[in-house]
């Protein structure tokens, strides 16, 4: 039986991924922000202080990606970065206050996307939904 490309489950992940993605940043550009850097706020909220290669890691991006998100977070004053105390060669991260007040509205975003995003499914189908989304990812990334 052959498929058509938009009943293929990939094509159909890449539409939901692109949607999502320009879900997000419509929103996000509402409070400041640029598509990368609402994770690093979410991840500063976990845990302060952080390395720059943590970060790196956490997002799976390239290093100098980290570094020129964190330039710009910096210069409108939502993350410091400090030394580390025992290492000078360790950049750590910090949220300043005015990155927690804008994590707190991230918060709220998300929270109304994830909302919109799963309107129309019952618990049972989001949870069902959640568990197949992670068996795909870690097909895909073992």
């Amino acid at each position: 039986m052959e498929h058509k490309q938009d009943d293929a489950l990939g094509y159909l992940l890449v539409q939901v991924c692109k949607a999502h993605r320009n879900r997000v940043q419509a929103r996000l550009s509402e409070i400041g922000l640029y598509a990368g850097q609402e994770m690093i706020l979410m991840r500063l909220c976990q845990e302060q202080g952080v390395t720059q290669s943590q970060l790196v890691d956490d997002l799976c991006v390239e290093p100098p990606t980290v570094t020129k998100m964190l330039q710009r977070m910096e210069s409108v004053g939502l993350v410091e970065r400090r030394q580390d105390s025992e290492d000078a060669r360790v950049s750590r991260v910090y949220l300043t206050p005015h990155g927690e007040a804008v994590e707190v509205e991230l918060r709220s975003i998300w929270q109304e996307l994830e909302m919109q995003t799963t309107a129309g499914l019952s618990d049972m189908e989001q949870a069902l939904l959640r568990r197949l989304l992670v068996q795909l990812y870690s097909n895909l990334t073992d």
